[in-house]
């Protein structure tokens, strides 16, 4: 038997070890002085708990402890068609949404995923080939977002890009061994805009769907 906590002085299943290390270096701000990081949990992501001092306006300091959740960073992209004014999206079941009340888990989603040890716009025209079977050729980065930043660390990557019709490689795509079945949807634009809090209920991608309205490809065009 291996004495020692997995991640912190001892390789977890990911051969990953000094975990419990994270933030205790921070100094960019001066009124928060991280004291303990305690490392709750250590499997394909990182669960921990922080204690720090955070100095107020008024010269009074509070100690804090406060639970984050380490996934990585990751990327996402908007494919869209000019011509025929739609976008290419997926729907896939996840489980986070169905044990809170989506009504079956199938999400609609703009193709995404983590960066791993890719740079943002390599790991999303990975993701994209994966999760739609279309290959991208040049990005255009929109913008970078924390998504949840009271407790999630993930930084998400936007991107947007054409896709031709001619690189759709049918209707379903995704990583049988990583389990994913995942269904390529093709709307047409202003419907999927006006599904915004109906069918697409996904943050980043009504994001983008906004972006590409206001700023992006189909903006001041009907």
């Amino acid at each position: 038997m291996t004495d020692g906590t997995p991640g912190a002085d001892v390789p977890d299943r990911r051969g990953r070890t000094g975990l419990h290390l994270t933030g205790l270096d921070l100094r960019r701000n001066p009124r928060v002085r991280v004291r303990e990081v305690e490392l709750l949990a250590s499997d394909w992501c990182v669960l921990r708990a922080t204690t720090y001092d955070y100095t107020h306006p008024d010269g009074t300091v509070s100690t804090e402890r406060r639970e984050t959740y380490d996934r990585g960073d990751g990327a996402t992209i908007l494919l869209y068609e000019p011509e025929r004014r739609t976008v290419l999206l997926t729907r896939q079941f996840r489980y986070a949404v169905y044990v809170n009340d989506h009504p079956d888990g199938m999400l609609l989603e703009t193709a995404a995923g983590l960066l791993d040890d890719d740079s943002p716009e390599d790991a999303i025209r990975r993701e994209a080939a994966e999760e739609t079977g279309v290959e991208v050729g040049d990005v255009e980065h929109v913008f970078d977002v924390y998504m949840s930043p009271g407790s999630v660390t993930e930084r998400l990557h936007f991107f947007a890009a054409p896709y031709s019709v001619r690189g759709l490689d049918g209707s379903r795509a995704g990583l049988a061994e990583e389990g994913e079945d995942i269904e390529v949807v093709e709307l047409d634009f202003d419907t999927a805009l006006a599904s915004i809090g109906t069918d697409v209920v996904d943050a980043k991608t009504v994001m983008l769907l906004q972006w590409a309205a206001l700023r992006g490809p189909f903006s001041g065009s009907r």
